[in-house]
């Protein structure tokens, strides 16, 4: 590892959005206030679901095709500009929060909603921030360029 290379995180996002599916679950199970969402409204939460899911598994099927890592910091050896990643610079991140928001609905009770901007802070603060000064430390113009041109959301 050289001084460009960021130190590896303890937990990779993944298992943070695990965690935060535990303490959306914890929070509507131990401190149920204000269920919003009656069912079977609360069966539209499967469609972000299946949302998230899809494009979690499309955009990762992007870094097995090019023969690229999914791990965050690891040393990329193509940068991914197609498919989802045409209009979001971070799609894996997109269908975790999408998932999320899934979630929250299924449980159809307001408390387990801020754990979604939490995560989002969490995640590009922790690892946004520091992957896309990594990106631009190794490929330069061309990160610069796609970053000009697509958002980091949507």
């Amino acid at each position: 590892m050289d001084a460009q290379t960021p130190t590896p995180p303890r937990f990779y996002p993944p298992v943070i959005w695990l965690l935060s599916v535990v303490l959306m679950v914890a929070l509507h199970y131990v401190v149920p206030i204000a269920k919003w969402l009656a069912w079977p409204w609360r069966a539209f939460g499967v469609l972000p679901i299946a949302v998230g899911m899809v494009e979690g598994l499309f955009a990762a099927g992007h870094f097995r095709r090019r023969d690229t890592t999914i791990i965050p910091f690891e040393q990329s050896s193509a940068l991914i500009v197609e498919g989802p990643y045409q209009y979001s610079r971070n799609p894996l991140y997109l269908s975790m929060v999408l998932i999320l928001v899934g979630i929250w609905l299924l449980l159809g009770s307001l408390l387990p909603m801020l754990v979604i901007p939490l995560f989002v802070w969490w995640i590009s603060s922790r690892f946004i921030a520091k992957e896309e000064r990594h990106l631009e430390l190794q490929f330069g113009r061309t990160y610069l360029e796609y970053k000009a041109k697509v958002r980091r959301w949507l």
